[in-house]
């Protein structure tokens, strides 16, 4: 371990003293408390932080493991448990949303108007037809809009999906189909650094492509009022179908293991699973973990900088910071526009005390201070900020420190979570007010969470030797199940090898001095590029569906400074390897193609051509060799059973 990695940043004095999980002794107590006695402790916590119209009487149900049921008998609503609950106590005319444009217009949301703007858009649902259980996509910019859809959905107990604008109509079919889903919300346009993207345009193309029969109604939030494309016997306005809409809707009262929504994530396969997550144990987990890793306070003002089309932005925009009646930024926009100063200044002017975005962004952020003066985080005020959080990757020491000095004034804690999809909420976190902090090391288990790291056959291996990272118990926010597909939600997560245990896909090594868990990377074929997932498997079959052009294609992640992750494609053509110019014109129709079938956040940064790929006799391709060429790395691997040595050479020449 390196100096700058060892260095311990002892929990500030002031955080510590009004924490609520307030020094080492009480994350120790709050450990021993669910090693004791587990389901009592998990009970005690779902009485206290939700509200349930049937209280549960079953806590864990573990008969048909893998598939575990929490609080199974109890029935509750989320959206009351985020919105009337809050109005019940009296905080109806309390800011819940801060919502700022992409040019900087700023609306707030009290949490009365919110759930008057829910109830609305619930009331229209049901008058379409939307009845519980029926999934319903969601594909729309960030706003107070998309949050209410989510409400509005969770209110009547439909179950909702919510898609990435930046998906492709493609990627945004194929979600349409798995889920069958019976509604698509989306608006007319998306506004992101200082342009308007189409959103409802790529609705009608996905549902063109055919294969979305179950869609009834498309409804359209008006966001810029560009010209678009009108059906009047699928297609609504937002504004039209709720104005007559009466203010208030009863919940729909739903059990505690109800699908709450489906979010569909990369798989190491070309397809997306639907990750199934529950209403009761996901509330709370998103609940708990927005209390105690982030501390929220009543006058905390929260800003997640997550997109809504990611788990990020449902358990730390939609539901944790609501349920708590927090209040929190919304954003439209990005962190570059109309410059790089924009999320400094956002956080002075809104005088933001929580601030929770990517390393990804932090590291482009600091390019452009080095490149800038003018946004460098220093040219702000920014004394608001108490703690900083960091998520979807992990974050490399050198920019964990120049997070902590620039922008948390070498006072704010710094939460680098480690979580996925499928865990619902935080399973490896500091807790600002108790854990020492070491820059690159997400530290220690969220109280409750049994992770472990391991062998290939589930054995624990020492501390400062990697392995597997599992989790060795059920927990209440875990994926239920993958939608359709109970056999592959087995495999995928639950392999006989690993004693029963959760396989999280990624591997680990805990420090031998302190226990602290450092994540080391993806273990299957899924990269991590700026914190989204994507399967090579995925990339590679949007690439060989170019039939016109490509015959075989692999890809591999190699390491980058600004996204974590980079893709490289090695690509093998229907025609003679191009050269020079040539290449770079098929790389980048290559490139402009995967974007369109996935979206361009799959667009690989380098695209190399060879005559073929290198395989063994047996047809397998050495993906190993192409991670090493890929990072530019002499091949010191055993190259004996390549059926075609030559092609090494050929592949390591960039475009």
């Amino acid at each position: 371990m390196s100096d700058q990695e060892s260095k311990l940043y002892p929990p500030p004095a002031q955080i510590v003293a009004g924490a609520h999980v307030s020094g080492m002794a009480a994350y120790d107590k709050l450990c021993a408390e669910a090693e004791a006695d587990y389901e009592g402790f998990w009970a005690r916590l779902a009485r206290e932080l939700v509200t349930w119209k049937q209280p549960f009487t079953k806590v864990l149900n573990a008969s048909n493991a893998p598939f575990y049921k929490w609080f199974e008998d109890g029935t509750l609503n989320v959206s009351y448990n985020c919105l009337d609950r809050n109005v019940e106590r009296g905080l109806g005319d309390k800011v819940a949303i801060i919502f700022e444009a992409d040019n900087g217009q700023v609306t707030r949301v009290t949490y009365r108007e919110l759930l008057e703007r829910t109830c609305r858009l619930a009331n229209a649902l049901k008058a379409q037809g939307v009845k519980k259980g029926d999934r319903v996509v969601i594909y729309m910019p960030m706003s107070v809009e998309g949050v209410v859809a989510m409400q509005a959905c969770a209110r009547i107990g439909a179950t909702h999906s919510v898609v990435f604008g930046g998906f492709s109509a493609q990627s945004l079919r194929d979600r349409i189909q798995d889920a069958g889903a019976v509604m698509v919300l989306t608006a007319d346009e998306q506004v992101r650094g200082g342009k308007q993207l189409p959103l409802k345009a790529i609705v009608d193309e996905a549902l063109g492509l055919g294969g979305c029969e179950t869609i009834r109604k498309v409804i359209v939030y008006r966001r810029t009022g560009g010209n678009v494309a009108f059906d009047p016997a699928r297609d609504a306005w937002l504004h039209e179908v709720t104005q007559n809409q009466p203010a208030t809707c009863e919940p729909e009262w739903v059990e505690a293991e109800h699908p709450l929504f489906l979010l569909y994530t990369s798989g190491s396969t070309g397809k997306p699973k639907g990750v199934q997550h529950s209403t009761g144990g996901y509330l709370l987990h998103a609940a708990l973990t927005t209390k105690w890793t982030f501390d929220l306070k009543d006058n905390d003002i929260f800003w997640c900088t997550a997109d809504i089309g990611w788990v990020t932005g449902h358990t730390y925009i939609t539901y944790g910071p609501l349920a708590l009646g927090g209040t929190e930024i919304v954003f439209e926009g990005v962190p570059t526009f109309p410059d790089a100063g924009r999320f400094w200044r956002m956080i002075q002017d809104h005088k933001v005390t929580i601030f929770y975005t990517a390393p990804t962004a932090i590291r482009s952020l600091i390019k452009a201070a080095e490149s800038n003066e003018a946004v460098h985080p220093k040219r702000y005020d920014l004394s608001s900020l108490r703690i900083l959080g960091s998520v979807g990757e992990p974050i490399n020491p050198a920019a964990w420190e120049w997070y902590h000095a620039n922008v948390g004034g070498g006072r704010c804690p710094i939460v680098d979570t480690f979580w996925q999809t499928e865990t619902g909420g935080h399973m490896i976190t500091p807790l600002p007010g108790a854990t020492p902090l070491v820059p690159g090391s997400c530290t220690l288990p969220f109280p409750g969470i049994q992770a472990a790291i391991v062998d290939e056959t589930g054995n624990d291996v020492p501390n400062g030797q990697g392995g597997i990272l599992v989790v060795k118990k059920p927990w209440p926010s875990m994926i239920r199940t993958i939608w359709g597909d109970p056999e592959r939600f087995k495999k995928s997560y639950y392999p006989p090898e690993l004693k029963g245990y959760y396989l999280a896909g990624d591997g680990a090594i805990r420090d031998a001095r302190t226990g602290y868990f450092t994540i080391t990377g993806r273990i299957d074929d899924v990269l991590n590029v700026s914190g989204h997932r994507m399967g090579t498997m995925e990339i590679e079959s949007a690439l060989v569906s170019c039939t016109e052009l490509v015959a075989e294609a692999a890809v591999v992640g190699r390491p980058d400074d600004t996204t974590g992750e980079a893709i490289c494609a090695f690509v093998v053509l229907k025609r003679p390897r191009p050269t020079g110019e040539e290449a770079k014109k098929i790389a980048a129709e290559l490139r402009n193609w995967v974007g369109k079938e996935i979206g361009p956040i799959a667009k690989p940064k380098d695209i190399r051509f060879g005559d073929n790929l290198p395989k063994t006799r047996s047809g397998k391709i050495m993906r190993r060799l192409l991670r090493s060429i890929a990072k530019g790395e002499a091949i010191t691997q055993d190259t004996s059973t390549l059926e075609n040595p030559a092609i090494l050479e050929q592949l390591s020449q960039a475009n």
